[in-house]
C-alpha cells in the first residue's frame, strides 16, 4: 500500500498536538494526526489536568458540606462519600472533552490515525497498531492504523510521562503516580506524598479532604519550587491548617510495598508506613521510541528536543512543540506553542510570550502566578517596587467566606511597567488572567489602577495592589 500523503503530521493529540492540528487546518493544510491512546487529548484530558481538577471541585464539595456551611447558615447531618459515585463523575467530564476533540477532528477534516508513530527518515512516520490496553476516559475508536505516512512538516507534541526517583519503581497499586492516584477504589488511611510541587499539592488536597491522613515530603527548604517564596510561605501556613503535614529536607532513598502497607525510607529518620505511596516529583519528555535517532534529532541534558525560535529541530521539516522541549510543562504552554508553529510553518510568522504564561495551583486556597518573582528580579538586579492587598479587605472575598491570601504586583522601579503578579486566594486562576494580559500589553501598575473594576468582585483586590505599588490603596 503506498504511503498516505499530507501536508502535516502531528504526532500526539495532547494539548499542543490536537490544537497545532486544528489550526492548521484552519489555514488550509491538509493535516494528519497520530495518536496511541483511543481518546483524544493527551495526559491533561485523560489522566492529568481535567481528571484531577474534577476531583479537586467534587472533594472540596464534600469538604464543604461537611463542615464549611455552618457559616452560611446551612446545617447538614449524614454526610457521606460516594467515591464510586464521584469517579464516575470524572470519567464522564474527561469522556465528554475527549469526545469533543474527535467532534472538532472531524469537522475540521482532520485524518486521525489510531497508533503508535515514530519518526523513519526524512519526511517519513510509520503507524504501528498500539497494544490495547484498559482507559478510564472512554474516547472514539480508531480509524486507521499500521499506516506509512508521508508529509513536508512534522510535529512532534508527543508530551511528558511521570518521572520517579531511583530505588522506586512504579507498581500500580501502592507505588503510584498522578495516574493511578486519580482512581483509587478507597480512601487511603495514611498517604504518602513525595514532592510538593503541584501535583503533589493537589492531589494530596483531594485525598485529604476526602478523610486520608497525608504526609508531604520535599526535599528542599520549601514547598512549590519556582512559585514566589513568599507566597510558597503563606500557602504552607494554610495548607497545615487544613491538615497536611509537611516534612521539609526530606531525603527519599525509597519506597516499596511490604504485605498490605508502603514503607519510605527517608534520610536521618524512622521509615514512614503508609497505605499508599504518591511519587510527584514531576516530569520528563517523552522523547523515547519515536525515532529520532532516524533523522539525528539533538536532545538536551534534561532528554528534551532541541528546537529553534520557531519550534525547528536539527531536522529539516521536523518541528516540537510543548513538554518534550525546554520550558514549563503546562497545557496551554504547548496550546501557545503549537499555534506559533503552524502559523510560522504556512504565514511565516509566529511568536509566544513566555513571560506572560501564567502558573496556576488548584489547591484551595488557589495559587497564580503570572511573570518574574522577587528572587528572579532580585538576582538579575532589577530594582522594583512591591503592592500587595489581602483579600480580608475586599467585600466579595468576606460574602464568599474566603478570606484566606493576597495579591501581590511587581512593578519596574523606573518605568512602572508589571514585571509578575502573584495571587493566592480564591479563584486566583481566574484573576491571573487580567495579570496576564497585562504583562503582554507591557502595561503599568498605574494602567490597572485606572481601570474600572466592578462592585464587588474579586478583580477588585488586583486594582488595590496596583494602587498600593504607589502608596495608595484605598480599602487598606
Amino acid at each position: 500500500m503506498p504511503a498516505a500523503e499530507h501536508d502535516l503530521v502531528v504526532i500526539g493529540a495532547g494539548p499542543g498536538g490536537y490544537v497545532a492540528a486544528i489550526r492548521a487546518a484552519q489555514l488550509g493544510l491538509n493535516v494528519a494526526s497520530a495518536e496511541r491512546e483511543a481518546a483524544l487529548g493527551g495526559t491533561c484530558l485523560r489522566i492529568g489536568c481535567i481528571p484531577s481538577k474534577a476531583l479537586l471541585e467534587s472533594s472540596e464539595r464534600f469538604h464543604e458540606a461537611k463542615s464549611g456551611l455552618i457559616a452560611h447558615g446551612v446545617k447538614l447531618s449524614g454526610v457521606e462519600l460516594d467515591l464510586p459515585a464521584m469517579m464516575r463523575r470524572k470519567d464522564q467530564v474527561v469522556t465528554r472533552l475527549t469526545q469533543g476533540v474527535d467532534f472538532l477532528f472531524k469537522k475540521n477534516k482532520i485524518t486521525r490515525y489510531s497508533g503508535t508513530a515514530r519518526l523513519d527518515g526524512p519526511g517519513r512516520v510509520l503507524i504501528s497498531p498500539t497494544e490495547p490496553r484498559a482507559s478510564a476516559s472512554g474516547g472514539t475508536g480508531a480509524s486507521a492504523s499500521g499506516s506509512e505516512l508521508k508529509a513536508k512538516h512534522i510535529i512532534i507534541a508527543t508530551g511528558s510521562v511521570p518521572a520517579s526517583l531511583p530505588n522506586i519503581v512504579f507498581d500500580g497499586q501502592r507505588i503510584c503516580s498522578s495516574t493511578e492516584a486519580l482512581g483509587f477504589d478507597s480512601v487511603p488511611k495514611h498517604l504518602v506524598v513525595i514532592g510538593a510541587g503541584y501535583i503533589g499539592l493537589e492531589l494530596g488536597s483531594v485525598w485529604s479532604r476526602l478523610g486520608a491522613k497525608v504526609t508531604i515530603l520535599e526535599y528542599l527548604d520549601r514547598i512549590l519550587p519556582g512559585i514566589d517564596t513568599e507566597i510558597a510561605t503563606d500557602a504552607q501556613k494554610l495548607f497545615q491548617k487544613q491538615g497536611l503535614e509537611f516534612r521539609l529536607g526530606a531525603e527519599v532513598h525509597s519506597a516499596f510495598a511490604k504485605g498490605a502497607s508502603c514503607v519510605v525510607e527517608v534520610e536521618g529518620t524512622e521509615p514512614i508506613l503508609c497505605d499508599r505511596v504518591l511519587v510527584a516529583v514531576g516530569r520528563k519528555s517523552n522523547t523515547q521510541n519515536i525515532g529520532l535517532a532516524s533523522l539525528n534529532i539533538k536532545l538536551d541534558e534534561k532528554g528534551r528536543i532541541t528546537v529553534d525560535e520557531h519550534f525547528a529541530t536539527s531536522a529539516a521539516g521536523v518541528y516540537a512543540i510543548g513538554d518534550v522541549i525546554r520550558g514549563p510543562m503546562l497545557a496551554h504552554k504547548a496550546e501557545e506553542e503549537g499555534v506559533a508553529c503552524v502559523e510560522h510553518i504556512v504565514t511565516g510568522y509566529g511568536h509566544v510570550d513566555y513571560n506572560a504564561i501564567p502558573g496556576i495551583v488548584y489547591t484551595n486556597p488557589e495559587i497564580a502566578s503570572v511573570g518574574k518573582t522577587e528572587e528572579e528580579l532580585r538576582s538579575s538586579g532589577i530594582e522594583y517596587r512591591k503592592g500587595t492587598f489581602p483579600f480580608r479587605a475586599n467585600g466579595r472575598a468576606l460574602a464568599l467566606a474566603q478570606i484566606d491570601g493576597k495579591i501581590k504586583i511587581l512593578a519596574d522601579k523606573t518605568t512602572d511597567r508589571i514585571l509578575g503578579v502573584h495571587i493566592i486566594g480564591p479563584r486566583a486562576g481566574d484573576l491571573i488572567a487580567e495579570a496576564a494580559a497585562a504583562i503582554a500589553f507591557s502595561a503599568s501598575a498605574e494602567d490597572i489602577a485606572r481601570t474600572p473594576h466592578a462592585h464587588p468582585t474579586l478583580s477588585e483586590a488586583l486594582k488595590e495592589a496596583a494602587l498600593a505599588v504607589d502608596g495608595r490603596s484605598i480599602h487598606a
